[in-house]
């Protein structure tokens, strides 16, 4: 078995997390070593992979490379990257990069000498259907193929011997000079297979335990992984699946493709998916989210189900971003991962406590797939080894659900993600389902138990200065927006006094559903609660 069976990875746009120059700007400056600053954070997390977007010298944004050996100025050189993936090492963290083979920049060294010496370039036969019998949108004498439609992206031609034996000459390089562990493949599905094949033996021959990945958004995910080709792929059906059957209270969508991809017989039970709820190419999973209570059990089906888990840097505190039709730029923010504005500390412990328990539990990480109980809005599943057993059970309402599954066992049952609570079973098994909430129920004699840990990060919603000496003051309500404990979100619009009692009432609107006018006594409203053994506001201005 390769290292990712027993991974959790983190995954960091470089350029956006350092706030790097959106155009190169040629000054040198060591951005990535922020890094260095965060490791705590990381490990604290759970993490034991850490895999970076581009890092490699480009024009923009990582993906149009202009030298494959040289690390980016804008984030720092060769030897600040040495050092980073040693401490990430030294620290337990393997290291994965994104490498971008499809296409280049147009400032490639290659590229640059077929615009000088034109027919004359030794380099013409490196590109794909490069000509002289047109011109290129973007004015060069000669006609090329753009990923895509985006010209400065130059695609290459990779049944092109030199071409290949360029890039595994720099993947080797990357092996010897960072100690890399793992590939992320970029535009895989438009790759020549034959190229994948070479690349595998390239990188297995010094690491037997590589990974090799591919970016593959929709097909046969078996056309490019297994065999002598990638090791697995990104797992985009589920990922749509995992955040649209929360939106829409159907869990029946993704307990299809889980069933499709994993049960017996299933397409990719096969294969250790590359597994994510957002990248730096789709919406981060908090905007994505209509119901941002959702967070919690999205995060657990994530770490549950089959293939690795992989978190979005800043995602784990509900960072939020979406595309648009002029940017992705919001999708890759400068953040301090040690002072998040605005961060929901809850999400993180309960993504840290899944790290502890998927690295505890051989069921998640080795064990096979069945769905046990669907319904719109709750499921269970389990995974399962010929050692070990684990259901999983969802609750996707806003209220107390009784959810009952056949365990076909008669045992004790853990839950690790609750802790460690013990339940009874003897065959038919029914338990009692907070709203919003997941259960990780460990078949065993009563006497198993996950170390959780000490809770790394305050449960609290609020910040710090909030809630010093953890003694929470009441403070007035003003017309604005909160939040409430829960996670929904509200408008105060105006206050009203009651007809009868003269008591103080406030009016509030929801901000998911405009029509919905609320009322609540204004002490009430103010009121501080305990929750999780902590000060909290029942409603906190945002």
């Amino acid at each position: 078995m390769s290292f990712i069976n027993e991974a959790v990875v983190y995954n960091i746009y470089p350029l956006g997390y350092c706030g790097a120059p959106k155009e190169n700007d040629h000054v040198q400056a060591y951005r990535l070593d922020k890094v260095l600053d965060s490791i705590e954070h990381f490990k604290r997390l759970g993490i034991n992979v850490m895999l970076f977007n581009p890092v490699f010298e480009s024009s923009r944004h990582g993906y149009d490379t202009i030298d494959y050996r040289r690390v980016d100025c804008r984030l720092g050189d060769n030897a600040s990257f040495k050092k980073i993936c040693d401490t990430l090492r030294e620290n337990g963290i393997r290291v994965m990069l994104d490498g971008v083979f499809n296409h280049v920049g147009r400032e490639f060294f290659a590229f640059k000498d077929v615009q000088e010496k034109k027919w004359d370039s030794p380099y013409c036969g490196w590109f794909q259907n490069l000509n002289f019998g047109g011109s290129s949108p973007l004015g060069d004498p000669f006609w090329y193929e753009g990923w895509a439609g985006h010209y400065d992206l130059v695609k290459l031609n990779l049944q092109n011997p030199d071409v290949v034996n360029y890039l595994l000459d720099a993947v080797n390089f990357w092996i010897d000079e960072f100690g890399i562990d793992g590939l992320r493949i970029d535009a895989a599905d438009v790759i020549d297979c034959e190229f994948f094949k070479k690349l595998r033996h390239t990188c297995k021959s010094k690491k037997p335990d590589f990974w090799l990945y591919g970016e593959m958004v929709g097909g046969d995910y078996n056309r490019l992984a297994g065999g002598e080709m990638l090791d697995s792929v990104t797992n985009y059906e589920c990922y749509k699946g995992i955040y649209s059957s929360h939106n829409d209270h159907n869990y029946f969508e993704i307990a299809h493709s889980l069933n499709r991809q994993f049960a017996n017989g299933g397409i990719y039970q096969n294969l250790y998916t590359f597994n994510f709820v957002d990248n730096h190419d789709v919406n981060r999973i908090a905007s994505e989210l209509r119901d941002k209570n959702h967070l919690y059990n999205v995060y657990t089906m994530l770490y549950t189900m089959p293939g690795v888990p992989s978190i979005y840097y800043g995602s784990e505190y509900a960072v939020e971003g979406k595309r648009t039709w002029e940017s992705d730029y919001d999708l890759r923010p400068c953040l301090d991962l040690n002072s998040v504005p605005n961060a929901n500390r809850q999400l993180f412990d309960h993504i840290a406590k899944l790290s502890r328990v998927r690295l505890a539990l051989e069921g998640l990480k080795y064990g096979k797939f069945e769905n046990v109980n669907i319904r719109n809005e709750q499921l269970v599943y389990k995974r399962f080894t010929d050692n070990q057993t684990v259901f999983v059970m969802f609750n996707l309402t806003d209220r107390y659900e009784r959810l009952g599954f056949d365990s076909r066992c008669n045992a004790k049952l853990t839950d690790v993600l609750n802790s460690n609570e013990v339940f009874d079973c003897n065959g038919w098994c029914e338990l009692d389902m907070p709203p919003y909430s997941s259960r990780i129920l460990v078949v065993n004699d009563g006497s198993f138990k996950v170390d959780l840990g000490a809770q790394p990060e305050t449960a609290a919603i609020e910040s710090p200065a909030d809630n010093s000496n953890n003694e929470l003051k009441e403070e007035e309500i003003t017309l604005g927006k909160y939040r409430h404990f829960k996670g929904s979100e509200y408008e105060v619009i105006g206050f009203a006094k009651h007809s009868e009692t003269e008591e103080k009432l406030v009016l509030y609107r929801s901000l998911k559903y405009p029509d919905e006018v609320w009322a609540r006594p204004y002490d009430m409203f103010k009121e501080i609660i305990f929750r999780d053994g902590r000060q909290i506001r029942r409603f906190k201005k945002i």
